[in-house]
């Protein structure tokens, strides 16, 4: 037991309030993840079943140990769903004073069909559906000052099959149990039963209020207080009409700050009813936004009077150690990732909990609120009475900007009409992936969807799902193309990526490892445990509300930068802006990274859609400096992003680290029966005579590992000769070949140094079948590639962009610094027994240099050209993945390569359906062209 019993009944006792007059609530159970109560269980089936046990409350019963595990949509052919059926059984004491109230059991959430008896009487109907609010009035079956019986039965597999095929058939884990808190609540006879608000954006406020008894000459008193600030506002007085159960009230209240997202102003709602004498009956307090909510058909979705862009993603309500059963310190920090990433929008596909909402309402998020049914609908019989819990529970939450009626064909139709029965903001409803109700939310569209649709089309276009992440495919791949074509449209609204965490589920009965049901759920831009993916940064910088225009810094650099303002509301003038400089040694100079300046960039008048120049004032030491760093903060201090650019191109950079020994030993060049041998300052250096690559490299220290290239990648080659010779006091080796390579150069100096200056240029020479060597219609990979056993390799340490791996549609997001990371085996998204991200293996950006970190074998390779990208083995693919096929493209042979293009990663859609980005490369050099020259240098020397 987590919490114990007495700390529970007595400080659990929490009333919505602190005086009598207010609605008491006395927690049952815990009140979610790591805060849970025990109950006496009985499991029918599966794990631990058949016998009296304990299980804590609330919990999903299989990862208390209890019943089987299922992934609800991919029932394996011939056989069922579990369908085990939980008894608890928990005893409780109420308040003496609790005697002449009316007192109600609360389920927040029970998996699936749920049978509540209180002292062995039913407390009503049984419940079916398992993402609602439910409640029993159980006034007359419950005895104050005495201990009372709870029981209550769940059915994991409901007697109402059109809610197992809405909520269990689907794309997720089917769970069972009492997985979200149990309370109950304490009124006066005669209170506030339902309070509906409708505040809209000019501070008028509507309340449609049920009372649970009629009142006579009585009063209603309605009061707002600001959460942040010191405004005061004036308490208005409303007469209630007599005898009627049914009340409004309707007022406006002056200087009101309207929610949104990015300035979430909330107010508390404080209503109180009154008697003929004035006497406080009930109060009923709750916290409310004021923003107006508006639909324009073959226009937009309107906030406030001002056009809204959703950048959103779907979430579960999910944690690998409690399944469905979350807690608001997860809500919390799922907002915070949000946000963090610069997401203004979420989707689900059932109410989540109360908490998450809350949160929403607090942090300032966009909700799209879905009633259950993934790719099937609720029947007409059950389905009402689901839709009213979920309205209800949630319409006064201000973050709600749309209800959806179910996902990809789990809609009824008939419920359409009916949200505007309990939501008086009349919000839109959408059919998620259908073209309905004048707003397209089509799901994975192509980047050139457009025939009759979009490009082509008139109606609201907002996908609400796109961007699919299973392992580390989609979220950032591609995302820059598919948001630069959709934000000129004047019809887009907003998408929705899939999705935020991967479900891999801890699991009981397999020694704790983490489940992911193979490819079916391991679709998150985060971790089970929230560990951030490479996409994360990518997306936050393509979502950055500021956006800079691409620049390059050279000497002629001024400070000036073009930045765009994509927010909705906000001026950029509240924004901040600093700056950081560094200067970054390589090896040759120590491996240093310092600062060496900062300072702050003022953000001038920049509204909303508008774009500007901005200028930071160059320091003196400016051009000394390495790597310039800018970071944005919005007006509540977070972080907005941070950017990087390189103040010195590589050749400019290498040359400053460089500096030549004093040593007198020249280089040597010397011929065997088949190879080649540069050699100098205790390093040799041995290439084929026969293909020009290299064999094997010595050191003082002894052999390293490093051989079998340059091999040509991308590109048509054939050795065809060789030579030496000495230049300037250095041993050289020249090759010569037919097709895309001229020729590489091989120079060792006499630190022992050696650098290969390789020249692409199409030379055919007669060549038969290497005229064509740079017309590939398709060019994924193209540079050169070396072999080196991964098993020697320890970690990487580099200067380039980092710290993350890259594909060719997801750069953004990567920053230039010297990064360090240790080795690991990562699979994206495959989780069974944790994960460490950033992954080692893979592409890395803009390599200046890097040294492989081994015990054995380290060395270090400098790049003195431009835009070479590092290839650091090959990610292995992923043991689950669908039907054997490959999450990611083909690499290149042998194992690190140095590349001017890699390829891009698909998405949902493969990459002929994405944006330029994701495009292979073309190559094509004429006659006259300079050509294509790679430039780097080895240091093989002992470290």
């Amino acid at each position: 037991m987590r919490h114990i019993n007495f700390i529970i009944c007595i400080l659990l006792l929490i009333p919505i309030g602190l005086s009598g007059q207010k609605t008491q609530r006395q927690y049952l159970s815990g009140t979610g993840l790591n805060n849970t109560v025990t109950w006496d269980f009985y499991c029918s089936d599966g794990q631990n079943s058949k016998k009296w046990s304990k299980i804590e409350v609330p919990s999903n019963w299989e990862l208390q140990g209890f019943g089987e595990y299922t992934y609800g949509r991919f029932y394996k052919k011939g056989e069922e769903p579990s369908k085990e059926v939980g008894t608890y059984k928990y005893s409780f004491k109420i308040p003496k004073d609790w005697n002449e109230k009316q007192v109600s059991i609360i389920f927040e959430g029970s998996m699936i069909d749920t049978e509540v008896f209180i002292n062995d009487q039913k407390a009503g109907d049984t419940h079916q559906g398992g993402f609602y609010r439910f409640s029993y009035d159980i006034t007359n079956k419950i005895i104050a000052g005495k201990k009372n019986e709870l029981k209550v039965i769940v059915h994991k597999h409901s007697a109402n099959n059109s809610i197992n095929n809405a909520e269990r058939k689907a794309d997720w884990w089917t769970f069972g149990g009492i997985y979200r808190p149990v309370y109950l609540e304490a009124k006066p006879q005669t209170a506030f039963n339902q309070v509906t608000v409708n505040a809209k954006g000019d501070g008028s406020l509507t309340a449609d209020i049920k009372l649970s008894n009629a009142l006579n000459n009585g009063k209603i008193t309605a009061t707002i207080t600001p959460l942040t600030g010191n405004a005061s506002f004036k308490t208005k007085n409303f007469t209630i009409n007599n005898n009627d159960l049914n009340q409004q009230i309707k007022t406006t209240w002056d200087n009101i700050i309207a929610w949104n997202p990015e300035n979430p102003q909330l107010y508390v709602l404080d209503l109180k009813l009154l008697d003929s004498n004035n006497k406080t009956i009930h109060e009923w307090t709750s916290r409310v936004g004021f923003r107006t909510i508006e639909f324009r058909a073959k226009d937009g979705i309107y906030m406030n009077g001002t056009k809204i862009v959703m950048k959103g993603i779907n979430r579960h309500s999910f944690h690998p150690e409690g399944g469905r059963t979350t807690n608001k310190k997860i809500s919390i920090m799922d907002v915070q990732i949000m946000k963090d990433m610069n997401i203004n929008a979420v989707r689900f596909h059932y109410p989540p909990d109360q908490h998450f909402l809350d949160v929403c309402d607090s942090l300032g998020l966009f909700v799209v609120d879905e009633l259950a049914g993934w790719q099937n609908c609720y029947d007409s019989e059950v389905g009402p009475k689901l839709q009213k819990e979920m309205v209800t529970r949630d319409v006064n939450h201000p973050c709600i900007v749309l209800w959806s009626n179910g996902n990809e064909g789990g809609w009824n139709y008939n419920l359409d009409k009916h949200f505007a029965d309990y939501d008086p903001q009349k919000r839109h409803v959408i059919h998620p992936w259908a073209d309905f109700n004048d707003l397209d939310t089509h799901h994975y569209p192509t980047y050139l969807t457009g025939v009759a649709r979009f490009t082509n089309g008139y109606k609201v276009f907002m996908p609400t799902e796109f961007m699919h992440g299973m392992y580390d495919q989609g979220h950032g791949a591609g995302l820059e193309d598919f948001w630069v074509n959709w934000t000129s449209h004047p019809l887009f609204a907003g998408a929705f990526m899939w999705a935020y965490c991967d479900n891999a589920v801890k699991r009981s009965d397999k020694g704790g490892i983490l489940d992911s049901d193979d490819f079916r759920s391991p679709d998150g831009i985060v971790g089970p445990y929230r560990e951030k993916e490479g996409s994360v940064f990518t997306v936050r910088e393509v979502w950055a509300p500021i956006q800079f225009k691409q620049l390059y810094i050279t000497p002629s650099f001024d400070g000036t930068f073009n930045i765009s303002n994509t927010y909705i509301y906000t001026n950029l003038k509240d924004c901040k802006m600093n700056y950081k400089l560094y200067k970054i040694d390589s090896p040759l100079k120590g491996k240093l990274k310092k600062e060496v300046g900062n300072g702050t960039i003022g953000l001038p008048d920049i509204a909303p859609g508008e774009t500007s120049k901005i200028t930071m004032n160059i320091p003196e030491n400016f051009f000394n400096a390495d790597v310039l760093e800018i970071e944005a903060f919005d007006p509540s201090g977070r972080s907005i992003c941070n950017w990087s650019w390189p103040i010195k191109y590589n050749g400019a950079y290498l040359k400053e680290q460089l500096t030549l020994s004093a040593s007198q030993e020249k280089p040597s060049v010397t011929e065997t029966d088949s190879l080649v041998v540069l050699a100098a300052n205790g390093v040799e250096v041995s290439f084929s005579q026969s293909s020009g690559q290299i064999t094997s490299v010595k050191n003082e220290k002894g052999s390293l590992p490093f051989n079998n290239g340059p091999v040509p990648v991308g590109m048509k080659v054939k050795f065809q000769s060789y030579y030496t010779t000495q230049i300037d006091e250095n041993a050289c080796l020249v090759t010569k070949y037919l097709g895309a390579i001229d020729s590489i150069v091989w120079t060792m100096n006499k630190d022992g140094i050696l650098k290969m200056d390789a020249v692409m240029l199409n030379r055919s020479r007669g060549g038969k079948g290497f005229d064509d060597a740079f017309t590939d219609p398709e060019v994924h990979n193209f540079g050169l590639t070396f072999s080196y056993p991964e098993e020697q390799v320890k970690g990487m340490e580099w200067f380039g962009r980092g710290p993350y791996r890259v594909w060719k549609n997801r750069i953004k997001g990567t920053n230039y610094s010297l990064w360090q990371k240790d080795y690991n085996n990562t699979i994206t998204g495959e989780s069974e027994f944790g994960l460490v991200y950033p992954e080692f293996k893979g592409y890395h950006a803009n390599l200046y240099w890097a040294t492989v970190q081994s015990e054995n074998a380290p060395f270090t390779v400098y790049a003195e050209t431009d835009g070479v990208f590092l290839r650091m083995f090959t990610p292995e693919e992923p043991k689950g993945r669908m039907n054997g096929r490959r999450t990611m493209p083909a690499f290149p042979e042998g194992d690190i390569s140095f590349l001017y293009d890699i390829p891009a990663i698909q998405s949902f859609k493969p990459t002929s359906q994405q944006g330029p980005h994701s495009q292979p490369g073309h190559i094509r050099i004429k006659s006259g062209d300079e050509g294509i020259r790679m430039k780097l240098l080895f240091d093989f020397r002992k470290n």
